[in-house]
């Protein structure tokens, strides 16, 4: 078995990323400071259009980030303090963190133990009169199953937000065999520009998505302080907008999404390979109504979380580096133990947060980091 390190393995290798389009970048950077206009402007507008474009929806309007997209996307809903809003408990928490700030309560479900998406088994359990809106997360870089949750919402007059952060550019195929875009299905879709997203900024961004011309012109007032007209406000909105350098680095970044996410597909590929029939341990599940563009690769390591723990601690000592996605369900978050939620409620959710470890997942990986990664892995395995 080798015993070479290899101390340049990133996480994420942003940094490797710019390297291959630093003159363009550069390029891009020195056009918008030379020209004056740094907020909005023709920059933004031609990045929202080639998004748009590139998910074949009518409107995409950026944000500051993220966050700021789900909270813009519940404010365009109209939904009143109280109202109920069902979300996976396994996730990041800027989803129910919005949900909160704005007064409304988090309705939680557990996990599918496979794709670690929300369990759509769930859904009619936890209805009542005051559910106005769901929002299903594509989790780790693939779709939830969005027809039984459209169904759902449908069946119950709900508003469905995609929070599509970490899989934008994925495809959810419908039963009927036709396709569209993660984020581009729902009422609205969001998204975030995180530096370490597929489609990452240099800094904080996010957008939003929606096929309603009317849903379209409230969001873009809700984020321009609740005005259409300068200096006049017909509602109350927030500020919040993607700065024109990072709409041109990211302009530059969407024409090699595809690429990206070819890579990701081809180093994941490997690990699969690399790990195949590996004892104490699963690779990620593929669902068959979903592309994966694998924003994370993460495996199940049996156990729990003390043989977890060991094999990341293993890995750490041999310069790989792990991460855990994530560690504590948002049920049994300190910050929103005041639901009533308790330990035992979501068991899924409970065991995952015990046994996922993400490897290494970027557009940078090579052969020879991916097989020594996977060898790490096989002997860290044995170690523990």
């Amino acid at each position: 078995m080798s015993t070479q390190t290899h101390p340049g393995i990133q996480m994420v290798d942003t940094l490797g990323q710019y390297h291959k389009i630093q003159e363009e970048v550069d390029q891009a950077v020195l056009d918008v400071i030379r020209s004056g206009q740094y907020i909005n402007g023709p920059v933004v507008q031609q990045f929202r259009n080639n998004l748009a474009a590139y998910l074949d929806v009518p409107h995409a309007l950026s944000c500051a980030n993220g966050t700021d997209a789900l909270q813009i996307a519940l404010m365009a809903l109209g939904l009143e303090p109280g109202d109920e809003v069902i979300t996976p408990t396994f996730t990041y928490v800027a989803t129910v963190e919005v949900i909160a700030l704005l007064r409304l309560r988090p309705v939680f479900v557990d996990a599918d133990p496979h794709t670690f998406n929300l369990d759509v088994n769930q859904l009619e359990s936890v209805i009542t009169p005051k559910t106005k809106a769901i929002i299903p997360v594509h989790l780790f870089g693939q779709s939830a199953d969005l027809q039984p949750v459209l169904d759902f919402a449908k069946k119950h007059n709900l508003h469905v937000v995609e929070d599509n952060a970490q899989a934008i550019g994925s495809w959810y195929t419908f039963p009927d065999g036709t396709k569209m875009r993660t984020g581009t299905i729902g009422d609205i879709g969001c998204t975030s520009f995180y530096p370490s997203k597929n489609l990452g900024a240099y800094g904080d961004g996010g957008a939003i998505f929606t096929r309603d011309a009317e849903l379209a012109n409230s969001l873009w007032t809700i984020c321009n302080h609740g005005s259409l007209r300068k200096y006049y406000h017909d509602s109350i909105g927030v500020n919040s907008r993607l700065d024109a350098v990072q709409a041109a680095i990211l302009d530059i970044k969407l024409r090699s999404l595809d690429e990206y996410e070819a890579s990701r597909n081809w180093a994941a590929d490997r690990y699969d390979t690399l790990l195949e029939g590996l004892s104490g341990a699963h690779v990620p599940v593929r669902a068959a109504f979903s592309t994966h563009v694998f924003h994370q690769y993460t495996l199940r390591i049996e156990g729990g979380r003390a043989r977890r723990d060991a094999l990341q601690a293993y890995l750490k000592g041999k310069d790989v580096p792990s991460m855990v996605y994530y560690p504590v369900p948002l049920h049994l978050q300190g910050a929103y133990k005041g639901y009533g939620y308790s330990e035992g409620q979501f068991p899924v959710a409970e065991q995952l947060v015990t046994e996922v470890l993400s490897l290494p997942m970027h557009s940078e990986l090579d052969e020879a980091q991916v097989s020594y990664i996977a060898e790490q892995v096989k002997a860290g395995l044995m170690a523990v």
